[in-house]
Formats: C-alpha cells, structure tokens, sequence
C-alpha cells in the first residue's frame, strides 16, 4: 500500500436545515487499497461520499485528490480528477445497448459524430478489463444479469482514467455466487493500483474484501482501523457508540417487566418473509409492550415492520390482529386497524416540507377518515394544541413551516401525526435518530407513557443503550432474519445484543433475563 494518500478529506463539515449532517469528519483513501466506510442510517457515510464526489458542496474542510486541493462543483469535476461512483441502483439505460452504456458520454468521435464502430471496440476493451470479454458489446443491456449490469457499470467508471472508484452498496441485490464474482473484480482492480472505497451494511463481506475501515457516527469521525485489528464486536461497539449521560439518567421500567406472555398477543405473526427484505420470521407483540427491534443496517429490521404494518405485503406467512387473521394489504388497511407506523425517512417520506406543522400533524387522522370528510377547524385545532403541549414541540406555532424547525421537532411532529389516530400498535422506525439530546430524552419518555396507557410499541433504533433502556424484549436481527429475542431484566445491556450479533454462527441463538433463563428463541 502507498504512504500518501490518493484521497484525504479534512475537518469536513457539511449542514443542512436543521442538521449538521457532517461536523469536522476527516478520511484518507490510499492506492490499492479497498477501504470500506461504516456507519449506521444517518452517520454521514452518503454525505461524505457525496461531498467527495461534488453532489454536496462542503461548508468548511479540505478535500486532496492526488495531493492537489480540490473544490468539486459537481460529479463531471470529480470524474475529471479520477473519481468515479457506482452507487446501489445500477444507473445504467436498459434501453441502449451494453457498449452504449459503457462509453456513454465518452464515445469516440469523429468529423461526422459518433464512431460507433470505434465506440464499441473500445467497450469491448474496457469490458475485457473486468473479463467480460465474452458479452456483445451491440447487444441489449437489458438481456444481462442485474450481477453483469453492475459489473458494466463499474467497466463505465474505468473508462476514463479513474484513480479512486467508490462502490456504494453493490452487493445488495446480488446472490453469493454474484458477489464473489464482484470480488474477484475488486481485488484485480486494487491489485492494479485503484483506491476503492466500499460501502456495505453486510460486516462478512465487510471483513472479506476491506483492508482498511473509517467508522463514522452522527456526522462524526469515530476512528480508522486496519480490519485485522478490528474485531466484530468492536466495530459493531464503534458504530452504535454510547448514550450521553443525560440519557443514562431516563428512568426506564422495561426491565422491572414481568409480563405475562402466555396471553392472547394483539398480533401474531407467523413465519412472514418478503424476497430480498426479510426471511421466514415470527413475533408475537403484547398489549402496553414496546418491543424492541435491533440489528445493524441491513438486518430485516424496518423490513419487519414494515410487514407488521402493511407498506409492504407478506409473499409467506400470516398475520393475526387481536386474536383474528388480517390481510395487511396496504397501509391503509393497517390503520384501519388502529396500527399506525412512523418511518425512518423522515426527510423523504415523512415530513412534508412546504405544509406547515398543523397541516403536517394532521394527515394520517384525515387520511383515516376519508379526504370527503375534512376535519373541522376545531378539530384540528384539538389535535395541534394537545400534541404541541404534550411532545413540548418548539416553537409552538403551528402555522410555521415544517421545514424550519429542528429535526428533533420535526421527529415530534412526526410522532404527533401518528398518535393522532390513535394507534393501538405503533411502529417508530428510528424516532430519535439525528436528533439532540434533550428531543431524544422526550420522546423516549413519551414512549414509556404511551406503553402504560396500554398502546403496544415496536421500537427501531440503531442505538442500542437506546433499545435496552426502552424495551420490554428485543428482537434481534442479522443479515434479514431474526436469530434471536432477549427478555430484558437486571444486568441486561447493549453488549448482550452485540455479543449475539457478532456471533459468526446463529446455531444457538440465546434468550437473556436478569435472573434465570426463559429458554431459546431463534
């Protein structure tokens, strides 16, 4: 490996409305190396990459390719300096034919156009690059593999001089045969020199191709590690991170919890899956119980919920609703039956930015009762001061714009929009995610009050102090299946979760209680 590095970001920081996505973040990348960037939902890994990549413009911080400081204005900048992307969703036009795609934008050129002949010899030479030699270069793109469309797709970013190429999630829609293919790849091209930085949320595959890793946390630099100095269990530990003291303070009764869970559950779910979301799973969710749902990305964690809610329909299994067997077709029959879900997404499929928090907070409660019958003024006025008051959402002013509040108000809004339908389940995909300490405080009391009222909750989070704090059970996932549930109860902590993730086999998956053990679940 090179002592200088190709790539090195300093004192990175980068804000959005609300936000501070990345706060004083540095990275290097060196040649030949593949160096994988690790990080929960909302620890800055896209941001940095996009900031890399001239998406985002930095607010302050340095960024040198190829020891030249550099101040990207867009993507066409970065490619010019030797920086190219591959991102999750191939980007590529199934219409054209596999040697367009590969040479788009970069097609030889005559006196009189295109030189198509010459367009496509030169494809099939980027394409050997990556032994693909044997594909038609004028056949269609759409008669190829998604596996053969990304590789395409990475043969596009090595047509131009390319010094760093950054694969962001390649693996997600392939099969293990699939991946090791890309691999293959991967290490002939950092064999060749090329600095690769990878991003994956699957840690076998992380530890199987990285030579190098930066861990980052709610827009923080956490570290840089060398893999074989970093155990699993480790890197799982430096990418959850711990709860600020003021957190460590909230009273929690989940692990007083002496449920009795012979009972009739208020639902049941047995043995629902989805293809390339989550495996065969079962839960049971009690009245007045928050379960905790906990995994690293990619788990099946919000893959789960969303089944339990309807956003996305079960293809095996069945649900039962208080006793009775339900079709969660879509999500509005879920809040039919008084299961409302709160997604992760709070910027893309949450908020609505340019309606104000009154209009925001009522939605779902219109929704429910039908768009032919508006709420009244009086109505919504109830809804708006109950929860302003309640959630303690600043400032209290509901004709405001969403968009110019925090994020935490913005997540109370959020939260506010759900409880007003009310919910007999509901499900909080990361409710305090990216939010300050004191808006992550409240909402988790809120929690805890809406659980003694009766209201059953299934909570996500990445943090997991966060989970054990809340919960009465935790349902731990790994790589889209469940492998196992910890009843909580005294000396319960993060580090049994994280033991039991970084588990290399899930062959005897374990249930944790205080005092005793209640048998296996897996």
């Amino acid at each position: 490996m090179a002592e200088q590095p190709i790539v090195e970001m300093q004192g990175i920081s980068v804000e959005f409305p609300g936000v501070k996505a990345l706060d004083d973040v540095k990275f290097r990348l060196f040649p030949g190396e593949v160096h994988s960037l690790m990080g929960e939902n909302g620890a800055g890994k896209s941001t940095l990459i996009k900031a890399l990549t001239g998406v985002y413009q930095v607010d302050s911080g340095d960024i040198y390719v190829a020891d030249k400081k550099r101040s990207f204005k867009n993507t066409s900048d970065a490619q010019h300096a030797g920086v190219s992307t591959v991102y999750q969703e191939v980007n590529l036009c199934t219409n054209l034919s596999i040697g367009e795609n590969v040479m788009l934008g970069n097609e030889v050129r005559g006196p009189l156009g295109i030189n198509w002949r010459a367009t496509h010899r030169e494809a099939k030479k980027a394409l050997a690059r990556l032994g693909l030699d044997h594909l038609d270069p004028k056949l269609p793109l759409s008669t190829l593999s998604i596996a053969l469309q990304q590789l395409v797709a990475i043969s596009r970013a090595l047509v131009t001089d390319v010094k760093v190429l950054i694969l962001d999630e390649p693996t997600s829609s392939l099969d293990s045969a699939e991946v090791e293919q890309l691999f293959e790849v991967i290490r002939q091209l950092r064999d060749e020199g090329v600095a690769i930085l990878f991003v994956s949320h699957f840690l076998d595959q992380i530890y199987e191709i990285s030579d190098r890793l930066t861990v980052l946390r709610n827009g923080q630099y956490i570290g840089e590690y060398l893999v074989e100095d970093m155990g699993r269990a480790d890197l799982i530990s430096a990418m959850i991170g711990k709860e600020m003291a003021t957190l460590e303070a909230l009273e929690s009764e989940a692990a007083k919890s002496t449920r009795d869970r012979t009972v009739e559950p208020i639902l049941s779910a047995k043995d629902v899956s989805r293809r390339g979301g989550i495996q065969k799973t079962s839960v049971d969710l009690f009245e007045g119980e928050v379960v905790g749902f906990a995994g690293l990305l990619g788990s099946g964690r919000t893959e789960l919920a969303r089944l339990l809610y309807g956003a996305d329909k079960t293809e095996t299994g069945e649900i039962s609703y208080q006793g009775k067997k339900i079709d969660l077709k879509d999500p509005m029959t879920g809040l039919m039956n008084h299961i409302a879900y709160s997604t992760e997404n709070r910027r893309d499929e949450g908020i609505v930015g340019d309606l104000t928090v009154r209009e925001n907070m009522i939605l779902a409660a219109q929704a429910k009762r039908g768009w032919a019958k508006p709420l009244t003024r009086k109505e919504q006025s109830e809804i708006v001061d109950r929860y302003i008051g309640a959630l303690n959402i600043r400032p209290p002013d509901p004709e405001r714009p969403i968009k110019n509040l925090s994020g935490g108000n913005q997540q109370k809004v959020l939260l506010a929009r759900w409880l007003a339908t009310e919910p007999e389940l509901l499900i909080l995909d990361e409710p305090t995610r990216g939010i300050d300490v004191g808006a992550k405080a409240e909402i988790q009391e809120y929690v805890t009050t809406l659980a003694k009222d009766g209201v059953t909750v299934v909570f996500i989070s990445s943090e997991l102090d966060e989970v054990v704090r809340l919960s009465e059970r935790i349902v731990v996932l790994k790589d889209q299946e469940k492998i196992g549930e910890i009843v909580n109860g005294p000396g319960v902590s993060a580090q049994d979760i994280v033991d039991l993730i970084a588990k290399d086999s899930v062959e005897e998956s374990r249930e944790v209680t205080g005092d005793m053990a209640e048998g296996v679940e897996a």
